[in-house]
């Protein structure tokens, strides 16, 4: 059997055309990538570039300073009683009410802490005062074993008011005494402060702070709230993962002013020059934690007529 053969090719072949474009041809494809690419290009410059004004323009939120002060005070209502934990909440409330500030008393067991111990509940404690208090300027952290004991005294005038930081200001020390190597900053202003504490012989004390309401503060509440810090086992849980941020995240001290401790931190029993005296706006109760909560009731019971007497005369 025999198959045709295939056509011959022709002996005059087609004459020879150019390509229309110099440009390789490109597949459809790569032309779509680029495409693409070019409009998110020309989006993103878009967005750097247009007006900050009307009413879809990106900024951060400004406090409008109302309530002026938010007091948090976290209570423990497994392990004090009744009476103590309502003597805190209305000695709270009375110094509140009194300057237009506002309380806010979430409790021990509130917030999942996973396995950390619930001494960490101060931190997430005022993340949520922050959440529910956005317009307020300022947020003080104040332990529930102690007392306001001058009402007469305003937050933003007797520790925030920058002509004040900058005369209570401890610079150029040790953040962790008695030692440590990094230092307050010599040259930070009182403008520039978002975040107020002292120290105690052992350390830094973080029963009682301030803290300025803006963006900083949520960026160093959600470091502080860090789930590996909350994991590691520091022999003081939130107390030494501050002490270790505070030396180790420049941003994080360039915000910071150490006051003297009595400005808002004296103790009920403490070394000279940190013990409670009258007209100190607060005395804590720290030497009967190691004890029982029996104790810091005991310890607080001389002190519950003095605050009552002088917010009556106020």
């Amino acid at each position: 059997m025999h198959f045709a053969y295939p056509p011959r090719k022709t002996s005059n072949p087609p004459p020879f055309l150019p390509r229309s474009s110099k440009l390789p041809t490109l597949r459809r494809s790569r032309l779509k990538i680029i495409a693409i690419v070019g409009l998110v290009f020309i989006f993103l410059v878009y967005l750097i570039s247009r007006p900050r004004s009307g009413h879809g323009r990106f900024e951060q939120h400004k406090p409008s300073g109302k309530p002026p002060v938010v007091v948090v005070t976290v209570l423990d209502e497994s392990k004090y009683s009744k009476e103590y934990i309502n003597a805190v909440k209305d000695n709270r409330i009375q110094y509140a009410q009194k300057h237009g500030y506002q309380t806010f008393f979430p409790k021990v067991g509130d917030y999942d802490l996973k396995s950390a111990p619930p001494s960490w509940t101060g931190v997430v404690a005022m993340r949520h005062a922050l959440t529910k208090f956005p317009d307020c300027t300022y947020v003080w952290y104040l332990e529930q074993n102690s007392y306001i004991m001058n009402p007469q005294l305003k937050i933003e005038e007797h520790v925030m008011k920058s002509s004040r930081l900058e005369q209570l200001m401890i610079k150029d020390h040790p953040v962790v005494p008695p030692d440590s190597i990094i230092k307050t900053f010599s040259h930070l202003k009182g403008q520039d402060v978002d975040f107020v504490l002292t120290q105690d012989r052992e350390g830094l004390s973080s029963g009682s702070f301030i803290l300025r309401n803006g963006e900083w503060a949520k960026f160093f509440l959600e470091t502080w709230f860090d789930p590996l810090y909350r994991s590691y086992n520091f022999q003081k849980a939130e107390t030494h993962a501050l002490e270790h941020i505070v030396q180790w995240h420049p941003t994080i001290l360039a915000r910071l002013a150490l006051i003297d401790q009595r400005i808002i931190n004296a103790y009920s029993k403490g070394t000279k020059g940190a013990e409670y005296k009258a007209g100190d706006i607060v005395v804590r109760f720290v030497d009967c934690l190691a004890t029982s909560p029996k104790a810091c009731e005991t310890e607080s019971q001389k002190f519950s007529q003095q605050w009552r007497t002088s917010f009556k005369n106020s």
